[in-house]
């Protein structure tokens, strides 16, 4: 049973809290004090804290110095959300501290009756590996919500000010919505480098951009019940403050994800030397994502859920990716875990009759046809044969930053090298999915390092199929093999920006077509305005057949 929802505890709507009121108490007093000898009243000497008496000036001059301000607990930064195993009854509410704090908790409620439910959350902390710094993430799970239902929340704890916002939970059953994806983001500010000379500079964070903000706009614009973030969030492990870059990160997308969860996948540059056994302990200190069954190095890194009628599975691919493109290679850390869990989760997703769509979320790509990173063949080896058994309808992805997105492909050509994807079929504007899978890469999320004007014209592909010997940089060399790319669909070469929206129509009756209507939005330069490029329709038959 859902508990009832009370009278609020505590409540972000404006309330003064105890401390804001013992400021404003001080205040009065101390201009009271002040008011003293010119009202003809005897000076008074206040404690400053020292043990001694605070002096005045001269002889009946005022007094205006009370006692200093004191630091109090430090604030709540980053909020942000994310589903639980169950998005029509689970979300969980996150954010940061600068350091420890009392009684981390959220209190919830709903618009109409306001907050009447309190729900602890748990803390995590990371040593960060290059700063040695403490990083402290807290994690409300508010449990047996109602699908369908519009919330409100507030985060707090002892002696800090509480921030707030809203969400929805999914509904239940085969419903119209829309969700939202990119990757590669960066954030939009600059952090401290040293100069060389024993001080500091300001330097541009990473490979940051102000399309990182604009495209956070975009998505407000939209207005999904979820976002995809497919990888590469913030670049923190290229930067000279890793913590102050995912502090960036957060400060900017709390506009939009403290509103609905953003879902993300681990990229390569989510994998961070020195934090934690595989390097990706940030990451998942600071997202509380649902389960996958597996040991805690791994928890996090893959997972999946369910809204309506589409199974969202994100995968982390830097363990079957050749390419060496993080702090340290991992190529094959989970031991064939991932790929196991991976076919039965999509086992179950297809013998489900309540879904019909299955969309994978993930980093690095099966198809590029940009002289960038490249296709990797690793994930067109252990996965691709998983996407083309089950029937996976739509692969997001990012990695190469432009907009890319392949015809419906299954199986691979006959007696390709790279085990190049097959395309069957050459429509771009109505695709049934049933047939083939249609790849998306939406890596054009904000970074400055954007590979749009990369493309090879005529389309053609180079695939990663193997690595060399650690080169000059530190990194296993790539060896790339050119292919032929008939999967090629529609390329933007004129825009670095952009994300794409997909809005859910269920159908209306068993067995009949159900679609996906999908829009790719660029964000402009220097304006940052959103302008759609394209649609097309995805479309299939329901799987809940007589």
């Amino acid at each position: 049973m859902d508990q009832p929802f009370d009278a609020p505890e505590q409540s972000g709507d404006g309330t003064l809290s105890r401390r804001t009121a013992l400021r404003l108490t001080a205040t009065v007093g101390g201009a009271a004090l002040a008011a003293g000898p010119l009202l003809g009243a005897t000076p008074a000497v206040a404690d400053d804290g020292s043990g001694g008496g605070a002096s005045t000036q001269g002889a009946g001059s005022p007094l205006l110095l009370t006692r200093p301000e004191s630091l109090g607990a430090p604030p709540v930064e980053g909020l942000h959300l994310t589903f639980g195993a169950d998005p029509t009854r689970q979300m969980t509410a996150s954010w940061s501290t600068e350091g420890p704090v009392r009684n981390p908790r959220v209190q919830l409620g709903t618009l109409e009756g306001g907050f009447g439910r309190t729900v602890q959350a748990e803390t995590r902390t990371y040593t960060d590996g290059a700063s040695n710094r403490v990083v402290y993430t807290h994690h409300a799970r508010m449990e047996n919500l109602r699908p369908g239902t519009y919330y409100t929340y507030a985060a707090l704890h002892d002696g800090g000010r509480p921030d707030a916002g809203t969400f929805r939970t999914a509904q239940r059953g085969r419903q119209a919505f829309t969700f939202t994806s990119f990757g590669d983001q960066s954030v939009p500010d600059t952090t401290w480098q040293p100069d060389g000379k024993g001080g500091f500079t300001a330097v541009a964070n990473g490979i940051a951009s102000p399309a990182a903000a604009d495209i956070v706009g975009g998505i407000e614009q939209v207005d999904p019940l979820f976002h995809l973030l497919n990888g590469d969030l913030c670049y923190a492990n290229i930067t000279p403050d890793r913590l102050r870059t995912w502090q960036g990160f957060f400060a900017n997308n709390t506009r939009s994800a403290r509103y609905r969860p953003w879902m993300p996948a681990a990229g390569n540059h989510e994998n961070e030397k020195a934090n934690g056994p595989i390097g990706f302990s940030s990451f998942q200190t600071r997202f509380d994502l649902p389960g996958n069954g597996g040991d805690e190095e791994t928890e996090g890194l893959w997972y999946s859920f369910t809204v309506g009628s589409v199974h969202v599975v994100v995968l982390q691919n830097d363990d079957v990716a050749y390419q060496d493109a993080g702090d340290t290679y991992v190529y094959g850390y989970s031991g064939g875990a991932q790929r196991a869990w991976l076919e039965q989760d999509l086992r179950q997703a297809r013998s489900d009759k309540s879904i019909d769509w299955v969309v994978v979320c993930m980093h690095q790509v099966v198809i590029s046809s940009s002289d960038a990173n490249g296709a990797d063949r690793g994930i067109r080896e252990q996965w691709g044969p998983l996407f083309d058994r089950y029937q996976v309808d739509l692969v997001v992805c990012g990695h190469e930053h432009d907009y890319e997105r392949s015809l419906p492909v299954r199986g691979t050509i006959s007696g390709s090298e790279t085990l190049t994807p097959n395309p069957v079929s050459t429509a771009t504007d109505v695709m049934d999915t049933s047939r083939g899978t249609v790849h998306m890469v939406l890596g054009g999320g904000g970074n400055s390092s954007t590979s749009n004007g990369k493309f090879f014209a005529p389309a053609k592909a180079k695939v990663i199929t193997g690595v060399g010997p650690v080169g000059s940089n530190g990194k296993r060399t790539p060896i790339y093999v050119n292919e032929e790319a008939p999967w090629v669909g529609v390329r933007d070469v004129e825009h670095s920006y952009g994300f794409a929206a997909f809005t859910v129509d269920p159908g209306t009756r068993p067995g009949g077509t159900t679609s996906i209507h999908v829009t790719y939005y660029t964000v402009a330069q220097p304006d940052g305005s959103i302008n759609p490029l394209e649609t097309f329709v995805l479309q299939r038959k329901r799987s809940d057949t007589h």
